[in-house]
């Protein structure tokens, strides 16, 4: 198993160590998509953005996956007091994931601009403060 679907998942330390490591590398591949729309390098930034998505999918929403399929499932069933905090935390991931596509689709249309970086800046924070749920439900587990 791996760091996104193992055993790590249902321990708070290497949970938060997954989630810390991936929330800092989008935030400073955002902050470097955010300089070169400052200094107009679009093509660069093109490419930063591009690796933005990409690092969204794979690390974030690939561990978003693994918990929908056993740790939350897991921590509803045995505990159905949370399971309303189990699908507010489902739905943090829906939106991680239509913010991402609306990145996605202003890449796609318009290049990299003010409005991807807006989707991007918002996916750090709609994952900071899910990240700060999940931790408070994870320790009963």
């Amino acid at each position: 198993m791996d760091e996104l679907s193992g055993p790590a998942l249902r321990k708070v330390d290497s949970h938060t160590a997954i989630h810390e490591a991936a929330l800092q590398e989008a935030a400073e591949l955002t902050n470097v998509l955010h300089n070169l729309l400052l200094e107009g390098d679009k093509e660069r930034a093109l490419e930063t953005a591009y690796i933005l998505v990409e690092h969204w999918e794979t690390r974030t929403l690939a561990h978003a996956d693994a918990e929908e399929a056993g740790l939350y499932q897991e921590i509803a069933g045995d505990s159905p007091e949370l399971r309303d905090r189990i699908v507010a935390l489902t739905r943090d991931h829906e939106l991680l994931r239509q913010l991402l596509k609306d990145a996605k689709d202003k890449l796609d249309g318009e290049g990299a601009g003010a409005e991807a970086l807006r989707r991007f800046q918002a996916l750090i924070l709609v994952d900071e403060l899910h990240n700060k749920e999940e931790m408070d439900v994870l320790p009963d587990h």
